[in-house]
């Protein structure tokens, strides 16, 4: 017969399995509800030993928003095929699958959590922000862009945010829905630049050369825009 053996994780495994078990935990309830016990008896280990591996609650909290801001900003990578539209769709859809993951952590995180405010938790936020903001210039096809349309990109992202804290609070809207407004939104932001702004039209319509409408979210937007003005 033979005898299960509890093998023994070494330094840096065990501090990954430590950030997996506080992401999970901080996933399904705020973080500041979480206490150091819970996060050991979920990983099998004694309280004094994840102090052995992390300071404190907050030590741990930072690493694990780090997994997270890494996922994160993963989810806004998309190969540049296809209709603009649709790509932003993609990325909006694996954006709120993130926040339905982690909604009491996101949530915690935008609205104030056990590392809110520090040092970490800012250049992390910001680190998502900067690598969301990176891909859809990717997607403009622009790496220097006007200051207008600067503007309309870091406020869509600012946008996306708010969006998805006031839908966890309820989610009275289907996130179908929400995901489809964000595109029209951006499309709509960029439009409005676009007529007052030669530079930012120049890019959108580069952008959008070649895209077939009918394949494109802005195709809807454009309808639903054309019924209300009749």
């Amino acid at each position: 017969m033979t005898t299960g053996v509890r093998r023994r994780m070494g330094v840096e495994e065990r501090r990954q399995q430590l950030i997996g078990v506080a992401l999970d935990l901080f996933s399904r309830r705020s973080p500041d509800d979480v206490s150091i016990d819970e996060i050991a008896s979920a990983a099998g280990i004694s309280r004094p030993l994840v102090y052995h591996y992390f300071p404190g609650k907050l030590s741990l909290y930072e690493a694990a928003l780090r997994r997270a801001s890494d996922d994160l900003a993963e989810r806004f990578v998309e190969p540049p095929e296809g209709p603009l539209g649709a790509r932003l769709l993609r990325v909006m859809r694996r954006f709120f699958d993130f926040v339905d993951e982690h909604g009491p952590g996101f949530s915690a995180l935008m609205r104030g959590g056990p590392a809110a405010g520090s040092t970490t938790a800012n250049a992390l936020i910001d680190g998502v922000r900067q690598a969301a903001y990176q891909q859809i210039l990717s997607h403009l096809r622009i790496e220097r862009p006007p200051a207008r349309l600067e503007l309309v990109v870091r406020s869509w992202i600012a946008l996306a945010e708010a969006t998805a804290l006031l839908w966890l609070d309820g989610r009275r809207i289907p996130r179908a829905e929400l995901e489809v407004q964000l595109v029209h939104d951006f499309a709509a932001l960029a439009a409005v630049s676009a007529a007052a702004d030669p530079e930012t039209a120049a890019v959108l319509r580069a952008a959008l050369a070649g895209e077939d409408p009918a394949d494109s979210p802005f195709a809807n937007l454009v309808a639903g825009l054309v019924n209300l003005a009749g």
